[in-house]
């Protein structure tokens, strides 16, 4: 396992300074962002059309001595706006294309929401079994939008050997561990998750638990911490529309690994990681709103690395009578 960063928390440098900076970090794994809500800063698709911008990209991370575990497209391919939808969509097939081309195994994005018709405006998410219509509205949501695209993108994806990874969120039909696994049973194992841990704890679900419940769904995680106001938390819920800079009035906000959860906690979790065949990258994700992206990337990469597990385990030669 080892810490890794996604470069969208540094979209204001280019990318030789990022790769210098991280570097000083003790970090060489990156996750770029390729458009949609994480925009391009870093890596462009318009690679695609120039083997000599995508040769001169290579390079530079080789000669660096960085390795891409994922590219990042999240958006909103289910949007009842077409053009939104296509827009999101299309982003997401060329970042498959491209990461086929740079030898990255993963992409991830949204799941998207639908709206409640195909004349709707919005998306439409369902949170309540009752009154009966909403059932009936979130059974027409998976059966003609959910499950027909994605079950088409994962075997696009999977034709380019590219693994998708659902980021779980709120407000999308996937956003919890029993909606992640419903679409990788309807869809295929080509689909799982990024797994990011300050999703769960907003939602009231504990991301150690959760990952014993996703197994070997898990293809990349975010490290990104969250912070539970219980002072708060009985007047809004998790649910909580506050804007994130109402850092005081909110029930949660997303806090710097260690800022809501200590290391004895972050050891847990990497250590389940492991357990259920987790083995890969740490991706930091800086969304805390107390601190700049600098400061947080720079304890977020001090506190992860003094605990992420690197080495193999060894034979357990303490129990192992054929060494007598």
């Amino acid at each position: 396992m080892r810490v890794g960063v996604f470069t969208a928390l540094l979209a204001q440098m280019p990318l030789d300074q990022v790769l210098e900076k991280l570097k000083k970090l003790n970090i060489q794994t990156v996750e770029l962002g390729t458009g949609n809500y994480p925009t391009d800063p870093h890596c462009k698709l318009s690679m695609l059309e120039s083997k000599q911008a995508l040769k001169d990209f290579k390079s530079k991370l080789a000669d660096n001595g960085f390795s891409i575990s994922a590219l990042s497209s999240h958006g909103e391919p289910l949007h009842p706006n077409a053009a939104l939808a296509k827009a999101s969509q299309e982003c997401s097939r060329k970042t498959i294309l491209l990461a086929e081309k740079l030898g990255v195994p993963v992409v991830i994005d949204f799941s998207g929401c639908p709206g409640d018709s195909d004349k709707a405006k919005y998306p439409n998410w369902v949170v309540s079994p009752w009154p009966p219509h909403y059932q009936e509205l979130l059974k027409w949501q998976w059966e003609k939008k959910v499950i027909p695209y994605w079950t088409k993108r994962a075997k696009f994806a999977s034709d380019h050997g590219v693994k998708i990874a659902i980021e779980m969120h709120p407000g999308y039909a996937v956003y919890s561990p029993e909606t992640m696994l419903r679409l990788r049973e309807a869809c295929g194992p080509n689909i799982g998750c990024n797994y990011d841990p300050s999703h769960m704890f907003w939602q009231g679900i504990d991301p150690i638990k959760a990952i014993r419940v996703l197994g070997d769904s898990i293809f990349h995680v975010h490290a990104k911490d969250t912070q539970i106001y219980d002072a708060n938390l009985p007047l809004s819920g998790v649910l909580d529309m506050k804007q994130y800079t109402d850092e005081r009035h909110r029930a949660w906000i997303f806090r710097t690994c260690g800022y809501g959860h200590g290391a004895e906690w972050w050891k847990e979790f990497v250590s389940t990681l492991r357990m259920f065949g987790y083995d890969y990258v740490l991706s930091i994700e800086h969304e805390d709103t107390l601190m700049s992206p600098e400061e947080g990337l720079t304890k977020a990469a001090q506190f992860l690395n003094g605990l992420v597990i690197r080495e193999q385990p060894a034979t357990p030669w303490w129990v192992d009578n054929t060494a007598n």
